[in-house]
């Protein structure tokens, strides 16, 4: 079915626009990086000072997804039981954002779209974390939503995914996941470009492994191959980059947004950043400005401190082998420029997340060749590097995700992703 405008009629086939959508992943570990450093300051006076003020802008910031009669504990423990959490990354052209894209700037774009969406998904104990990857190009089945203005929209059999948010703003982006994977979504978060910039500023930079070579003139982005640390504009060039890398679609920056935040991860844990009160202050003094300023916007069940603590506490520790970083698997539709669901793998992964049960990648990295296997990150207890870099032949070390201590679900080969254990370098378009 139609939504009840004519816009419907006017969108573009899997827009994979020069500079349009920015994809701004690092957002994704804005506000699991903002959830972690409330847990630790909290400890002290500090915090609890900056709990209190913090939480009046975040409150007041919070918008329904559907479930905003859930009652807090009062207790500043682990959450009880496991969490779903949607992360949507916009393409919105509002303010400072605008100049990040060219389709902003002449009036080449409609509406405020989800071009990075992304289910956190943290498990009962014992506690994993897997974080799925919707293409933004997938074609699904949309329900009835409202939009932000009252506008109602009917359902829609057929559409990309990165619509939803344009129809409905985050609950229909929630709705629709939903109704994709069967997954009940207690919270969701949505972001926008600018956050990119100043967040990966506020952490230090992220340092990533590039195998070749990069230069790529759509984003700008030029880096020779090594491990550098970006952060600023060159964190949002790499994450934006597709034309530069692996096959040049958006399946490929995917994987090279996995590599990003795989490594984001490991710096939380092991790099000292959440043992530094001075950096984590700047980060959430950050963040909660970014939610100030409506660059993040949160749902009223996630818009309290308390809740937030409750879920850092359940990722303290999480071993690494036990986050997952995974791509929805999709085939490409007869036109080739659209991705189709195959829903029969997708089944088994979330059967497997629903049992609580670990995850054996069996595929490759990256359903777009953007990144390959390098090496293999030692827990931070091991006092090794975190972050090795690539063997001097540029050789992967490894082709397989380490398996998991227990016995673990295989995944069809389909579904393409790694491990946070999995060091992966990004490959240079062949």
């Amino acid at each position: 079915m139609s939504p009840r405008t004519d816009r419907s009629r006017r969108l573009p086939v899997a827009r994979h626009g020069i500079l349009r959508s920015p994809n701004p992943i690092v957002q994704v570990l804005t506000v699991l990086g903002a959830i972690a450093l409330v847990a630790v300051v909290s400890v002290g006076s500090v915090g609890a000072f900056y709990l209190w003020d913090a939480s009046r802008a975040i409150e007041a910031a919070g918008v329904s997804i559907g479930n905003d009669d859930e009652v807090l504990p009062p207790t500043l423990g682990e959450i009880e039981g496991g969490a779903n959490i949607l992360i949507v990354g916009t393409d919105s052209c509002e303010g400072a954002n605008a100049a990040l894209s060219g389709a902003c700037q002449k009036h080449d774009t409609e509406g405020e779209r989800n071009d990075v969406t992304m289910l956190v998904h943290i498990s009962d104990e014992p506690r994993r974390v897997t974080v799925v990857s919707f293409p933004r190009d997938m074609l699904v089945p949309i329900p009835s939503c409202t939009g932000e203005d009252g506008t109602q929209y009917s359902a829609m059999s057929s559409q990309m995914l990165n619509v939803s948010y344009m129809y409905g703003g985050l609950s229909c982006t929630v709705m629709t996941i939903e109704k994709l994977t069967g997954v009940d979504i207690q919270y969701a978060a949505a972001t926008r470009w600018t956050g990119v910039i100043n967040m990966s500023d506020a952490i230090g930079g992220v340092q990533v492994c590039v195998a070749d070579d990069i230069n790529d003139d759509h984003t700008g982005l030029h880096l020779k191959a090594g491990t550098p640390t970006l952060q600023g504009a060159e964190a949002l060039q790499f994450l934006r980059i597709r034309h530069g890398i692996g096959d040049g679609s958006d399946l490929g920056r995917i994987s090279n947004q996995q590599q990003f935040m795989s490594s984001m991860v490991r710096k939380l844990q092991s790099d000292g950043v959440l043992g530094d009160p001075g950096t984590l202050l700047n980060l959430a003094n950050t963040a909660v400005k970014q939610v100030v300023d409506k660059q993040i916007l949160l749902s009223n069940s996630l818009a309290n401190p308390q809740k937030m603590v409750q879920i850092a506490m359940a990722l303290r520790s999480v071993p690494y082998a036990d986050i997952v970083f995974v791509q929805y698997p999709t085939v490409y539709a007869a036109d080739g420029l659209r991705v189709q669901p195959v829903t029969s793998a997708a089944d088994i992964l979330f059967a497997a997340l629903a049992a609580n049960q670990p995850l054996q990648l069996t595929g490759s990295t990256s359903d777009g060749y953007g990144t390959a296997v390098v090496g293999e990150a030692p827990q931070p207890d091991t006092g090794a590097s975190a972050t090795p870099t690539p063997s001097a032949s540029g050789t992967p070390a490894a082709t397989e995700a380490p398996a998991p201590t227990e016995a673990a679900v295989q995944l069809p080969s389909t579904v393409t992703g790694q491990t946070a254990a999995q060091v992966t370098c990004t490959q240079a378009q062949r």
